[in-house]
């Protein structure tokens, strides 16, 4: 049976995807259909199912007939029975064309639904660090409608009541007519001496403002690219009220190799420090290809003195089979060792207390911490590993006396095909501060995904972030130097080191934008 048609008119914010609102992110959750203004963030139509169509309808379309195409190409998704998003950037009912397909909609009776968004003209400068209103700056706010095209024309407004609100005036306009508005505005009674600023990217890690007086700031502007516009007494505070672009990774491009799934903690703690993740996923995480092993050990497990595990994935990965035949209660001989903290940290999510956290991720300080707990020798040692790990470990043990029985628990394989094309030319066009590897396999793939002589070549001019030796080691073997090795592996640190890395004066710390 064919579902009724239905539309949601979604504003998607000004380009920071936190900013999508609940109910936004709900809809989009649930549309078959997203027709997407193309200023609309990649990360914010990444909230869409997979399965769901996308179409990119392009900028807010200066024509009429382009807009009908618009207004008509949504009326027939939803006619053909689909639940219909319509993305817009911004607020659909501020500056916007969502009133018109709104109406568009009711007149060929199609229902909707209207999600507002945080508009670009609220967001750009409170990101800025500009407040709109101030006490003794004025009672106004004047919200005036640009065009991206290139234009000498000024917007047809009253000139005299704008420029003689004496408040703060918002414009989103292209280069050309940023001249114009700021020329209206002195010969209608604005100060030149007036302070203003341009805001380029609002909202992203690409955000660039650019401070100034209403006189000479259009000098300023880029000569090819649309910005924010505001004028008014509020601008002087930006000096006291940034906060967005005085992160300390800010402006940062940095590339998170880990799969898709796990990479959320790392590029998070980037993102909140100011960089611009560029994922590529350079591996994939899969369950071993015969389970058959590790069901054995797992039913076996209580007959262990010890499970080491050295690795995140290797904790999730052992105790999902474990968990899909056994209570957790019945984990209760072996005691249980992680390489590292964030491994001890994996294991805190299933409510198990580590026994033993060996700092050193090389087998001959994890056997002289497991020594401070006991004899190894005749111990009894479970290792779920990758099926490609390094078996240094089990061979040290078993030098050591110990009974060793190492079993594959998950497998790690290349990333997404073609997911390499677009880094290496950022890496070519030196647009990429820092690559980050969190593991000795990131490495490895990222090398095959671009290129062995390839890859050494570019991050000789990129900063290169390796989370622990091991990974430093392997990515030297390839011919890559590690410049950032935090004294502790752990993803946290990692981004510190960083921060610490980019914010140190040092002749040898090029800034690559």
């Amino acid at each position: 049976m064919q579902k009724p048609p239905f539309v949601y008119i979604v504003g998607a914010g000004p380009g920071d995807p936190s900013l999508l609102t609940l109910r936004g992110r709900e809809c989009l959750a649930s549309a078959d259909v997203v027709l997407h203004d193309h200023q609309v963030s990649a990360a914010v139509l990444r909230q869409a199912r997979e399965t769901a169509e996308r179409i990119d309808v392009g900028a807010a379309a200066p024509k009429a007939l382009d807009q009908d195409a618009i207004s008509f190409l949504v009326a027939d998704k939803a006619r053909e029975g689909k639940l219909v998003v319509r993305l817009k950037w911004g607020d659909p009912f501020v500056f916007d064309s969502g009133g018109k397909e709104a109406i568009f909609l009711h007149e060929q009776g199609i229902p909707f639904e209207v999600v507002p968004g945080i508009p670009v003209a609220i967001a750009g400068p409170a990101y800025a660090g500009v407040p709109l209103t101030y006490p003794e700056a004025g009672d106004a706010v004047i919200l005036i409608r640009g065009n991206e095209a290139q234009t000498d024309e000024p917007p047809r407004v009253n000139w005299t009541h704008v420029a003689g609100s004496g408040g703060t005036i918002v414009c989103y306009a292209g280069a050309r007519q940023i001249g114009a508005i700021t020329r209206a505005l002195q010969t209608h009674g604005r100060s030149g001496e007036e302070a203003a600023v341009l805001i380029y990217h609002p909202t992203t890690a690409g955000q660039q403002t650019i401070d100034g007086t209403l006189e000479k700031i259009a000098e300023r502007a880029y000569p090819d690219r649309p910005a924010l516009l505001v004028v008014g007494a509020v601008v002087a505070l930006r000096n006291h009220l940034r906060w967005f672009d005085s992160r300390p990774l800010f402006g940062r491009r940095v590339v998170v190799t880990r799969a898709r799934e796990q990479a959320g903690q790392l590029a998070e703690a980037l993102e909140e420090r100011g960089a611009e993740v560029i994922a590529v996923p350079a591996i994939r995480i899969l369950p071993a290809a015969d389970a058959a092993p590790l069901d054995d050990a797992c039913d076996r497990a209580e007959m262990f003195d010890w499970v080491v595990f050295t690795s995140a994935n290797a904790v999730h990965h052992f105790l999902g089979r474990f968990l899909a035949r056994h209570d957790i209660r019945e984990l209760k001989g072996p005691r249980l060792c992680t390489v590292g903290p964030g491994t001890a940290a994996a294991l805190g999510t299933y409510h198990l207390r580590v026994d033993l956290v060996a700092s050193s991720y090389r087998s001959e300080g994890l056997i002289e911490a497991l020594l401070g707990h006991g004899p190894v020798a005749g111990a009894r040692f479970l290792l779920p590993r990758s099926e490609i790990g390094r078996e240094l470990l089990a061979e040290e043990l078993r030098e050591a006396g110990a009974l060793v029985e190492d079993v594959a628990a998950y497998t790690t394989v290349g990333g997404e095909e073609g997911s390499g094309q677009d880094i290496y030319r950022m890496l070519l066009d030196r647009r990429i501060d820092a690559v980050t590897f969190t593991s000795a396999s990131t490495v490895r793939h990222f090398v095959d995904l671009i290129g062995a002589d390839q890859a050494a070549d570019l991050l000789r001019t990129t900063t290169v972030a390796a989370i622990g030796p091991v990974t430093a080691d392997t990515a030297a073997q390839l011919g890559i130097t590690a410049t950032v090795v935090p004294a502790e592996f752990t993803v946290a640190a990692l981004v510190d080191a960083l921060v610490d890395f980019f914010n140190t004066p040092s002749p040898s710390v090029t800034a690559l934008r």
